[in-house]
């Protein structure tokens, strides 16, 4: 079953840390010095906060998939959305490792799409803006979307730092 995720650019982790924890009535699963991630059941999401990111706000919301046929159904779907997508193939972000679609949505906000399968004793490298300049390309060149090329994994997009 797939798994809703919101990730929040926050400006103090131990306040945020305090309210989420409060919240949600349980602590983090992960707990860096910059960064903090609930596994939730009830409701079922991944809710990470991160400093460092710029604005406070949210960064960016995504679809976690627990296994490779559900990454390949959410992946079909990006492709039918007529958007850029920026993919980034064993990818480390957010202290773990993964393969990960990037899309924005008309408004651009960012949304994720991803398998996580290990952790990473480091947060990751990269950032969207391979997504952006794709996203502002198809604003005004729709062949744009269909030519959009995906960025190699060591550059790929990550969560924005």
């Amino acid at each position: 079953m797939k798994r809703f995720q919101v990730h929040v650019s926050v400006e103090d982790l131990a306040q945020s840390v305090r309210f989420y924890s409060t919240l949600f009535s349980t602590q983090p699963t992960v707990l860096k010095d910059d960064y903090a991630k609930w596994m939730l059941e009830d409701p079922r999401v991944n809710f990470a906060i991160s400093t460092g990111s710029g604005e406070a706000g949210i960064s960016h919301l995504g679809i976690e998939a627990e296994d490779e046929s559900e990454l390949a159904e959410v992946y079909d779907r990006l492709a039918r959305a007529e958007r850029p997508i920026v993919e980034a193939k064993a990818t480390t972000c957010c202290y773990a490792k993964s393969d990960k679609q990037w899309i924005a949505d008309p408004q651009g906000v960012r949304w994720e799409t991803f398998l996580t399968y290990g952790e990473s004793t480091v947060y990751g490298e990269g950032s969207l803006a391979k997504l952006k300049e794709v996203s502002e390309a198809a604003c005004c060149e729709p062949e744009a979307i269909r030519q959009a090329a995906p960025e190699p994994a060591a550059a790929a997009a990550c969560c924005a730092r």
